[in-house]
């Protein structure tokens, strides 16, 4: 499978805060996170790493095979080790709590970085209605792995 285009130029790899969106497919595209257990790993992962302040998270969707976010991160951190974080950190606990011996994730991730309100508005509808569109939801809201469902901490949007 091939590794996903990337946007980032060397300016950006360390610098102020910064707003991605991130996406990053399951290997070969398997429906490894349709699973209750796996996708509520998956967000425990995530919110582990929020809770360190690895970054902030503004926005999110895990679907059967990909998941998408909208974080912020700071200074201190590459995008690339944010992500990291998240795939190894969700790898390493599927493998220790559910035996999954395989590849998880395919290589990389795909990322846009969000430079303004318009863009950040458009991006947290995309991810709200990734699940209606693919028919898992009748509204954003009704589907329990997306930060359209009530009851999940996020962080507010980035100034500017």
């Amino acid at each position: 499978m091939s590794t996903p285009p990337r946007r980032s130029d060397a300016a950006n790899i360390i610098s102020n805060a910064r707003t991605f969106f991130v996406t990053s497919s399951t290997w070969e595209k398997r429906n490894l996170l349709q699973s209750d257990r796996s996708a509520g790993l998956f967000l425990k992962v995530l919110y582990e790493y929020r809770a360190q302040g690895k970054f902030r998270l503004h926005e999110f969707v895990v679907m059967p095979d990909h998941f998408h976010i909208l974080l912020t991160v700071g200074s201190e951190i590459s995008l690339e080790r944010a992500v990291q974080f998240i795939k190894g950190g969700f790898s390493f606990r599927a493998g220790k709590d559910f035996g999954i011996r395989a590849p998880v994730w395919q290589k990389g991730f795909s990322e846009v970085r969000v430079l303004d309100a318009q863009v950040y508005t458009q991006t947290r509808e995309y991810i709200h209605n990734n699940p209606v569109k693919r028919h898992l939801a009748a509204t954003p809201e009704q589907y329990p792995y997306s930060s359209a469902h009530p009851g999940f901490e996020l962080d507010p949007p980035p100034r500017g």
